[in-house]
């Protein structure tokens, strides 16, 4: 059983964080397994080096350790843009001239515009340029992204599922929706490959077989498993957890600082009053949390 757990260096780790990694932790250490620290340091532009080092360091307060040497996803660009290349040689990616602002108001002048989990989806309008308009805006050197052309990738792979095997039971196979999320961007030019591709390619290298995150990824899923059957990767299972909530009922982000766990520390909580909070169990034969 190898699990991970793949934070960004974007900001100090929060109570729900240390939940999810608490929750890949636990299943691979009971199964004899292996936990695999992950960095997703992506996004160049909004990681530090300081929070990767923080990362590491509450992980280690909070009494969970890893297997290996953490692995940066930016030492995997090459892996990323290979695969990349072959969803090219598929047809199932489009270069993407619109800008956000441009988006914005179309889906505005939209009668009925698609709607996804996070709200509006891009409406496709790049999808559709003849090949002789992307060269010449190419050629102008007009900035933009690359996007998944998710109808045409449901064409190539067929029906696909999931295995969920969630908290409290086995959910079986869940039916992928690959319209869902629309378009997906893929690439960028200042983020060369998206958690999307970023993600799928790496869980394959390092021979993931659970990936266990947050009920708030799980619309991410079905971008993942069309991602694994264009490219022929495994799959693995797929474990969907809680998320862990404010007094107001929002869940935890960065953002909440007074759930991070270097606040909890400056304070004087110990690791298994911290870990109380989250409802985890510890172990103080172990001086960890229980698994």
């Amino acid at each position: 059983m190898i699990t991970r757990f793949a934070p960004s260096p974007t900001g100090f780790l929060h109570l729900g964080h240390a939940y999810s990694a608490w929750t890949g932790w636990s299943v691979s250490r009971h199964a004899g397994g292996r936990f695999l620290l992950r960095i997703d340091d992506l996004d160049a532009g909004r990681c530090r080096p300081g929070f990767e080092t923080a990362i590491a360091e509450d992980l280690a307060w909070l009494g969970l350790d890893w297997d290996g040497r953490p692995m940066r996803q930016s030492a995997r660009l090459p892996a990323h843009g290979q695969a990349l290349d072959r969803l090219r040689a598929l047809g199932v990616v489009y270069p993407c001239f619109c800008t956000r602002k441009e988006i914005q108001a179309e889906i505005a002048g939209m009668a009925s515009a698609p709607h996804g989990p996070d709200g509006p989806l891009y409406p496709g309008t790049c999808r559709g340029l003849e090949e002789a308009a992307r060269a010449e805006r190419i050629a102008a050197g007009i900035p933009y992204a690359l996007r998944l052309d998710a109808v045409a990738a449901a064409t190539l792979t067929g029906p696909l599922t999931w295995r969920e095997s969630g908290e409290g039971a086995d959910r079986g196979a869940i039916p992928v929706d690959p319209a869902l999320n629309g378009d997906v961007v893929l690439a960028r030019k200042d983020v060369p490959t998206s958690y999307h591709l970023g993600v799928v390619v790496d869980d394959a290298f390092q021979a993931v077989d659970l990936v266990t995150r947050g009920l708030d990824l799980i619309h991410a899923t079905h971008v993942h498993r069309l991602l694994q059957a264009l490219l022929g990767l495994p799959e693995p299972a797929y474990a969907h957890h809680r998320l862990l909530t404010d007094e107001t009922g929002q869940r935890l982000a960065k953002r909440a600082d007074a759930f991070a766990i270097r606040h909890y520390r400056d304070h004087g909580l110990a690791p298994d009053e911290v870990w109380a909070r989250a409802g985890v169990p510890w172990d103080s034969a172990a001086g960890r949390p229980a698994f």
